[in-house]
């Protein structure tokens, strides 16, 4: 007996596929149990143009999540967050957090899980952070995370100390007395 499968059935096949069944399992289990009904020349048809209706479905979708992933991945993201010594953040970045600058900057509301962060962010500095939007679909989104004002305190550390060293030299030239005549 040919039964067309509505539901995935284990050991017989997926639901949307054709399959040949014994002829009680089919009459007696799949079909009361709405699990399956008989496949007849016309549901054949109506089958394939479904099939084909779902793939074109899954390309557009394919196509648009294509298209924002590359729109996303083309402009880094900057998150502003309180820092302490060394660049050490109050807190950290998580995947909440990269979705929530996504949704200000680009307008997308992208889930939480869909971000794939190892463990939350606790340092200032550049990130690469990806983003699956669909099974073969990742974005690679560059993630800048800076201390308040968008001052990153490495920086600040590192202009600091070439500040004061300019200084000192300026100072002892200007305290040098003139050579007497």
């Amino acid at each position: 007996m040919r039964v067309l499968l509505l539901h995935d059935v284990p050991g017989v096949g997926k639901a949307g596929e054709i399959a040949n069944v014994a002829d009680g399992y089919g009459r007696n289990y799949l079909v009361p149990r709405k699990l399956a009904m008989l496949a007849s020349a016309g549901v054949s048809r109506n089958l394939e143009l479904q099939q084909k209706s779902i793939q074109r479905r899954a390309e557009r979708e394919r196509a648009d999540a294509e298209s924002v992933a590359a729109r996303v991945q083309a402009e880094p993201i900057t998150i502003e967050a309180n820092t302490g010594v060394g660049g050490k953040l109050y807190g950290s970045i998580t995947s909440q957090d990269i979705a929530a600058a996504l949704q200000e900057k680009h307008g997308l509301e992208i889930d939480r899980r869909k971000i794939e962060l190892a463990e939350p962010i606790k340092l200032v500095g550049t990130y690469t952070v990806p983003i699956r939007f669909m099974r073969d679909v990742v974005a690679q989104v560059t993630l800048n995370v800076t201390g308040p004002g968008g001052v990153v305190p490495a920086e600040e550390a590192a202009a600091a100390p070439a500040a004061e060293a300019e200084a000192e030299t300026e100072a002892p030239a200007a305290e040098e007395p003139a050579p007497a005549a």
